[in-house]
């Protein structure tokens, strides 16, 4: 009797313990999502696999609908490659919206880059990332982790709508900023977020 009941005991915990990695198994490598701007359609496909606790994350708040009427407000351009930069979008740190900051997902670590159309986490200090988000336009490999840095969280792409975050990013500006780091790139008039949905 004794045998028996251990012989059921290690069958069940084989099935649990199998289930896990065939769950796994069946998470998609990506998830595109489309931001519904003021000026348009942008979709991104997020990198599940490689960076799951950002991407993880950024989903939560889109299936909350954190990101509704939320805007794209700043433009950072960059003064030596004309053309180039990144725009940043988000709750803008509105507490109300955020969730808890997340662990710093490194590119070392996923093994993605700061290229065109990369969208990445915007933070202060690595593990403050929440809810507010940036899109590189051009390869920009300083946000990537490197000696001396831990660079960007990177987490996936824009696959539709790259034509929006370039004008985004020639948005006028205003000539001040809330920082140094930031003077000169906070868009007069922000580009709205209406909605943030999954496409598949």
């Amino acid at each position: 009797m004794i045998r028996r009941l251990t012989l059921i005991f290690l069958v069940v915990c084989a099935v649990m313990t199998g289930s896990a990695p065939a769950e796994a198994a069946r998470a998609p490598a990506s998830v595109r999502v489309r931001l519904q701007t003021s000026e348009g359609p942008i979709v991104i496909a997020l990198e599940m696999k490689r960076a799951p606790i950002t991407a993880a994350n950024f989903l939560s708040y889109v299936d909350e609908k954190r990101f509704d009427g939320t805007k794209f407000y700043r433009a950072a351009r960059s003064k030596t490659k004309p053309g180039t930069g990144l725009v940043q979008g988000g709750i803008n740190h509105a507490a109300v919206r955020a969730r808890l900051p997340i662990e710093h997902e490194p590119t070392s670590r996923t093994g993605l880059r700061h290229v065109d159309g990369t969208v990445s986490m915007a933070r202060n200090a690595p593990g403050s990332a929440m809810g507010d988000f940036f899109i590189t336009v051009g390869a920009s490999p300083y946000l990537d982790a490197r000696p001396g840095s831990v660079g960007y969280a990177a987490f996936g792409r824009v696959v539709e709508g790259m034509d929006i975050v370039r004008k985004m990013l020639a948005a006028p500006t205003y000539p001040g900023g809330r920082s140094e780091q930031t003077m000169g790139q906070t868009i007069i008039k922000p580009i709205r977020i209406l909605s943030a949905r999954r496409v598949d």
